[in-house]
């Protein structure tokens, strides 16, 4: 080989060494390179951060899509850092779509609604708008699905609202299913009275929870009964539907007391006598309950049918007038004019029923159409020396019959030692 080709040769190979080292250090510095962004760690580091997802920013308790949410379940709106900025909740439902009332904390970190539960087989639809810690502003849609109950509980009761009624009233409810759980439901019935008195709940069985204070009314007393039974749960997938307030208002007192023995019923009002009455009770055969009773309805005229009540076909009246009803049994204080005059004031003749005298079609003049006149659902009935027994506390509105503290025992969230809502 030439000097002038070993020149070229060593040439080419200086040039390729050269190259080759260029590559190796490329390559080293890419290692290196590699190394310090993995030292680095978290990207927002090297380029000032990345905003986190709105899942992250605005958590909704419950999750989104979530279905067979309980209706007293947690249902909150919240963020990890920052505030909320505004929040709109909607319900879709059998009454159409409603905005959901609630309220951002001060702190602006959390929303929930206002105080209630929530109702059942809705859908709810949530939209939600936050900043993050570092100012950046975030929206989320969410949506959930409230359970929709296998059954429904209702309770029955009477007189409806804004009613006068008698000092003797007891507000009784009677439910159409069994209620497992009464300290749950006697928690969601409240009932108040103005002037207050306390007012005590007593359960029979589990069908039928009354209220009554330690003694009757005061006239001119306001009563107050609050029903907020929506979505409380009475037993496996069974929840209540009736949220409502009710009001009543007391009227003057009246007791009439009924001496089955000499066949007289006294009235009074006030405490004072306005009347006494010629009557005739129960027979030997059928006395009358002794004890007190309430006036649970009343009808100008109505049917009685002994066959409805055990006495097979001894009686049939269709057109009784001046009825009244005691007891839920069938005893009633009513007109009477199928039975000669001598009957009342002299003797007892009926089948438990107390009858005052009357004319067919019922007469306002008599003394059954008098009575009928001045009495109002809730007014106290007494029968007085009557052979018979005393009327249960669950017969009609019996319940004064029973002394306060055994009442009060009958309460689901004394035995529970549960306390009641404020």
């Amino acid at each position: 080989m030439t000097d002038r080709a070993r020149g070229r040769a060593g040439h080419r190979a200086t040039g390729r060494a050269a190259r080759r080292i260029r590559v190796a250090l490329a390559a080293v510095a890419g290692i290196a390179g590699a190394v310090a962004l993995t030292g680095c760690g978290d990207p927002d580091v090297i380029v000032g951060g990345t905003p986190r997802t709105p899942e992250e920013t605005i958590r909704v308790v419950p999750h989104n899509g979530a279905h067979g949410v309980r209706a007293d379940g947690r249902f909150e709106i919240r963020v990890p850092e920052g505030r909320l900025e505004r929040v709109e909740v909607s319900r879709t439902g059998g009454a159409g779509r409603r905005s959901v009332a609630g309220r951002i904390s001060p702190d602006g970190m959390v929303w929930r609604p206002a105080p209630g539960r929530l109702h059942l087989g809705a859908k709810y639809t949530v939209d939600a708008v936050a900043l993050d810690g570092a100012g950046r502003r975030s929206a989320r849609h969410t949506t959930f699905t409230t359970s929709a109950p296998t059954r429904h509980y209702t309770g029955y009761f009477s007189p409806q609202r804004d009613a006068t009624v008698g000092t003797g009233l007891i507000f009784s409810m009677v439910f159409n299913r069994p209620i497992a759980d009464r300290a749950a439901v006697e928690r969601a019935v409240r009932v108040s009275a103005e002037p207050h008195v306390e007012v005590a709940a007593h359960w029979f069985g589990h069908r039928r929870l009354d209220f009554r204070p330690r003694d009757r009314w005061r006239p001119g007393t306001k009563i107050t009964v609050q029903l907020r039974l929506r979505g409380v749960k009475a037993g496996p997938g069974t929840y209540g539907t009736q949220r409502r307030t009710v009001r009543y208002r007391v009227g003057r007192d009246q007791i009439s007391s009924i001496d089955a023995a000499r066949h007289t019923m006294t009235v009074r009002r006030g405490g004072r006598v306005v009347a006494v009455l010629p009557v005739t009770a129960g027979d030997a055969e059928n006395p009358t309950y002794n004890g007190r009773m309430v006036i649970l309805e009343r009808a100008s005229m109505t049917r009685m049918d002994g066959d409805t009540v055990g006495f097979g076909g001894e009686y049939d009246i269709a057109d009784v007038p001046h009825a009244m009803r005691l007891t839920r049994s069938g005893t009633f204080l009513h007109g009477n004019y199928w039975a000669p005059p001598e009957v009342f004031g002299g003797f007892n003749t009926s089948h438990g029923c107390v009858g005052l005298k009357d004319i067919k079609g019922g007469g306002p003049h008599t003394p059954a159409g008098w009575f009928f006149g001045q009495s109002i659902v809730g007014d106290t009935v007494e029968v007085h020396n009557s052979p018979e027994h005393m009327v249960a506390p669950d017969n009609g509105l019996g319940g004064w019959n029973m002394p306060w503290a055994q009442w009060r025992a009958g309460s689901a969230l004394n035995r529970s030692g549960a306390r009641p809502a404020p």
